[in-house]
């Protein structure tokens, strides 16, 4: 690569460059996943869930092979409306905030403010995305195959669903109509690996990076039980402690529970190793430093 399209490159990705600053003045960098990553998680997880509404017709059409072909028909826009409506919602509310498609790109959903995502954010940004994609597009289906719109309705359907589901090209922070009126981002996600030694207090690459007065809040007795829970590896149990944590140090919530809480027990052993070195031993939070 030369050094001309090397600059563009590492310019370009400058521009996707979102910044939290926290109480204690950390400025946290979070990368705006792009529109062609955002379009492949679509793809991938329509993909998914036609294979899922094929597997259950088949499975319906086994069961009752007397069924009408216009009762199917309904039942499988039914079912199509209510698995894709819980697809995205269910799997944004869990402890990854991505689907399946976002997690096989590496992307995921976060709140603009720093929060955690709510029930609230997730609903509203997954509805609209009827009114921006699969409305339009069952009129243009109905349209076609029993002619129940004119051809002037179709193309307005058309430029409509065009007009909201092109609108992430055209700003600067990638986001649908639905991450505007939630308050929401899609960024890249940083993922590590637990491994067994997770007592090691060796810099890894990208590792979250916290300040001395981050770390000065805890002790002895909050490091062991961090350990149990990083060895636990139990989602729910990581994400109470990341929160919990977030909110004593005052900082957003702007990355994956596991890497926040690993990069936190690495530097907070590594601090109070550094304390004990010259003879000063913190039990828990409530003693002094």
């Amino acid at each position: 690569m030369s050094a001309a399209a090397d600059a563009k490159q590492r310019a370009a990705e400058a521009k996707r460059i979102r910044q939290f600053i926290t109480p204690e003045g950390i400025d946290l960098e979070l990368k705006i996943a792009s529109s062609g990553l955002r379009m492949g998680a679509l793809m991938i997880d329509l993909i998914a869930m036609t294979l899922v509404l094929i597997i259950l017709s088949l499975l319906a059409i086994w069961l009752s092979p007397a069924v009408r072909p216009d009762v199917m028909i309904i039942v499988w826009m039914l079912g199509a409306f209510l698995l894709r409506t819980f697809w995205f919602i269910g799997f944004e509310l869990g402890s990854r905030a991505a689907t399946p498609g976002k997690r096989m790109m590496g992307i995921r959903v976060v709140a603009r403010d720093g929060g955690r995502l709510t029930a609230d954010a997730v609903v509203a940004r997954n509805l609209i995305r009827e009114l921006e994609l699969f409305l339009p597009l069952m009129m243009l289906g109905m349209g076609a195959v029993e002619n129940m719109v004119s051809a002037w309705t179709a193309i307005a359907g058309l430029i409509w669903s065009l007009t909201l589901s092109l609108f992430l090209l055209f700003n600067r922070d990638r986001m649908r109509m639905g991450d505007l009126i939630a308050g929401t981002w899609v960024v890249m996600a940083q993922r590590v690996k637990l491994d067994a030694d997770i007592a090691t207090t060796d810099e890894r690459p990208g590792e979250i990076r916290f300040a001395e007065a981050e770390l000065a809040v805890y002790g002895i007795f909050e490091l062991q039980e961090l350990e149990r829970v990083l060895r636990s590896n139990d989602p729910r149990a990581m994400r109470e402690v990341a929160d919990a944590i977030r909110g004593k140090i005052g900082r957003p919530i702007a990355e994956e529970d596991d890497l926040f809480l690993l990069s936190y027990y690495r530097q907070l052993k590594a601090r109070l190793e550094r304390k004990l070195l010259f003879g000063k031993r913190r039990e828990d939070k409530y003693a002094s430093d």
